[in-house]
């Protein structure tokens, strides 16, 4: 028995749905799997440990830090203290890092204590960096920083885990030179980087992933494991090492 005229119609209607339900789902799996909370949080890695600051030979200072999840993102934090002979006081340096789980900063706060303690507060919103800097003794100044992205690394001083973060905002599938805007939090100094994997490299008897970070006035080389994880950070012209315990 043939079916009917309308029977046919739908059918066709019914078939034509069906793909349509069928490309939505597609759509809305592949959805998922992009904005998977693992999938991307992978780019950041689990890391706590202590690094030993040598300059020129001499040891000066170490730093603790751990950076882990945190609700939906994550969190770095570092303790750095140092004490340079024959330069004066000892100097504290915490901060703590709030990021995205691709990496772009939500917020950062430091503190730098020696003979006075200051700080700053920042909020990271659409390549905006509102500050608050705090210092003893002075009024609250207030500055807008803007960037060109808002994935920002943030490099500040004597806290040298924030360089193991910008190690996995790298895209180790492109290789190459790549370029990042870059905030200095305790300068307040907004700029550029550029990262450009130098490949295997050797210190203290041991082997490396070499990263070489540079600025306008500065470079700096990371030396990772096989994870990635940064293990070593030389800066050449200024004698510093920067060792994992």
């Amino acid at each position: 028995m043939k079916p009917s005229t309308g029977s046919a119609k739908y059918k066709i209607i019914f078939c034509a749905l069906s793909a349509v339900i069928l490309i939505f789902t597609a759509l809305a799996v592949a959805s998922q799997k992009k904005i998977t909370p693992g999938a991307v949080a992978s780019l950041l890695a689990q890391d706590k440990g202590k690094f030993s600051i040598v300059l020129d030979g001499k040891s000066v200072g170490h730093e603790d830090f751990e950076i882990a999840p945190s609700g939906g993102g994550w969190t770095a934090r570092g303790t750095t203290d140092i004490k340079v002979p024959d330069a004066g006081s000892a100097i504290r340096v915490d901060g703590t890092l709030v990021l995205q789980p691709d990496g772009a900063p939500i917020s950062y706060e430091w503190t730098s204590r020696d003979d006075k303690t200051n700080g700053a507060h920042i909020l990271f919103a659409n390549g905006v960096a509102k500050i608050t800097l705090e210092m003893q003794g002075a009024r609250p100044f207030e500055q807008d920083l803007s960037f060109g992205s808002p994935l920002i690394a943030v490099l500040d001083n004597n806290l040298y885990h924030q360089y193991a973060i910008l190690a996995r905002l790298y895209d180790w599938s492109k290789r190459g030179t790549q370029t990042f805007p870059v905030l200095i939090p305790q300068e307040l100094t907004p700029g550029s980087i550029t990262v450009e994997s130098t490949g295997s490299a050797s210190a203290g008897g041991k082997t490396y992933e070499g990263l070489r970070v540079t600025t306008a006035d500065l470079e700096v080389l990371l030396l990772l494991d096989s994870n990635h994880r940064l293990m070593r950070l030389e800066v050449p012209t200024a004698k510093v090492s920067v060792i994992r315990e």
